[in-house]
């Protein structure tokens, strides 16, 4: 249980990890974790398109009827659809799926009722725990069985989405690539009620990802759209990962639109109808995004890296929106959940309010050059950020934070360094107005680091 339940989700390869019995015996843990000490009769579960996701819901499912508890299947879906289904029918909910990983992984996303964040310390170690105390495969003969219904939410997904987002001034040409994942399923009900000319991309279901992995953080996986929305003279491209819960872009000339920068586009958006609000971001984005807001009137609020702290920060703040350099984006109107795609119906959005293609208006938000994340393999990320704190120290006009791992801000650079919470890595993340700076900088850390 310590291998697979992480400090946001519950996530392991199949079935040396994460197999039937132990679904089961996890369904038996949610129930009473998320359920039944919150006095909450049924549950909502999704699962994603992966082979091995039937049969790990149905053992879930199986697990959860037998606590008492009854089930809303609601089939396969995206994580946001989850999301929703959770926000609308005040339930919790369990998603089968892991996310970006390869095919032979799979895992559970939890929320609770309203789509609050589960954690490792709000029910994931408590979940584990139980497991843990009592792996056998045992049903509670006192309490009566539950029920397992199917319910189809995606259409009033679609009708939420398109109503929780703004209308398009101008029709689009989008490619959108599914990575014959779950984005498959959601966009073409969603863009049927927007005034956009869809052309699918891997949109056939399949969990091996015969074409890419369905991560497309990793740059190497956007080869397909750059190559489609060019060939289609489109307007814009999206890529979704695995879950459909991230959203990324390219631009007219297939050229990769930072996350940062949508974040910052979509703030500006939100913030002409709603003047003065809150916007979140995590502290690995550009510093085009608090500027952005600035410059658009509203109050930006700089948060750790993690939807579930990000996801607790905007009830706090009553934030409008929340972003990460990640591909995640929050609406306080989806709950304070994450949804790549309301996300990619405010950036097109923006995109059709304009006649300047896309790349114009990225190009005007280019202010600064990004080394991307860099993962550096270390005995100990403890010993090996401290020494790089040490490296910075004293130095004149440099200031620290540790609001997330180890932030160092000069004039006209900035870098982070995170622990990684499953492997022996630091996360370096390094930003700065010219190459020549954004190079000195990176290799000074990657000095200090190594040498640890």
């Amino acid at each position: 249980m310590d291998a697979i339940v992480k400090r946001y989700d519950i996530r392991g390869r199949v079935p040396d990890q994460l197999d039937q019995a132990t679904a089961r015996r996890l369904g038996a843990a949610i129930a009473a974790v998320l359920c039944q000490a919150d006095d909450v009769g049924s549950i909502v579960v999704g699962r994603d398109m992966r082979t091995s996701s039937p049969m790990l819901t149905d053992a879930l499912c199986d697990g959860l009827t037998a606590s008492g508890v009854d089930v809303v299947d609601i089939g396969l879906v995206a994580t946001d659809v989850l999301y929703f289904a959770s926000g609308e029918l005040e339930l919790p909910g369990v998603m089968v799926t892991a996310s970006h990983n390869p095919g032979e992984w799979n895992g559970l996303k939890l929320c609770r009722s309203g789509a609050r964040p589960v954690a490792l310390g709000t029910g994931l170690a408590a979940i584990r725990d139980l497991v843990a105390a009592d792996p056998a495969d045992a049903d509670d003969a006192t309490r009566p069985a539950g029920s397992r219904t199917h319910r189809d939410v995606l259409a009033a997904f679609a009708d939420r989405v398109v109503r929780t987002g703004p209308a398009l001034e101008q029709r689009l040409r989008v490619v959108v690539d599914a990575g014959n994942a779950m984005a498959a399923v959601t966009a073409p009900v969603v863009f049927d009620r927007l005034d956009v000319d869809l052309v699918p991309l891997h949109f056939d279901l399949d969990g091996t990802f015969p074409n890419h992995p369905p991560d497309p953080m990793d740059a190497a996986n956007l080869a397909d759209l750059r190559r489609a929305v060019v060939a289609e003279r489109a307007d814009i491209g999206l890529a979704f990962d695995g879950d459909a819960d991230r959203c990324f872009a390219v631009d007219e000339t297939g050229a990769l639109v930072p996350p940062s920068t949508v974040v910052a586009l979509v703030a500006r958006r939100l913030l002409r109808s709603h003047p003065g609000a809150t916007i979140l971001y995590s502290l690995t984005c550009s510093r085009i995004v608090p500027e952005e807001i600035a410059a658009a009137g509203g109050v930006g609020v700089r948060t750790p890296v993690g939807h579930s702290g990000i996801k607790a920060a905007m009830a706090e703040h009553d934030a409008i929106f929340g972003g990460e350099h990640s591909g995640h984006y929050y609406f306080r109107d989806f709950w304070n959940a994450d949804s790549g795609m309301l996300a990619a119906v405010h950036l097109l959005a923006e995109l059709a309010a304009t006649d300047a293609p896309l790349s114009t208006t990225v190009a005007k938000l280019a202010r600064y050059v990004s080394s991307g994340e860099i993962n550096v393999t270390v005995p100990d990320p403890r010993v090996a950020s401290e020494a790089v704190g040490l490296a910075f120290a004293g130095e004149p006009d440099v200031t620290t934070d540790h609001l997330d791992g180890l932030t160092v801000s000069g004039s006209d650079w900035w870098f982070n360094v995170r622990a990684s919470n499953t492997e022996p890595l630091l996360r370096l993340n390094v930003e700065a107005t010219d190459p020549e700076k954004l190079v000195r900088v990176r290799d000074r850390v990657l000095a200090t680091i190594r040498s640890q």
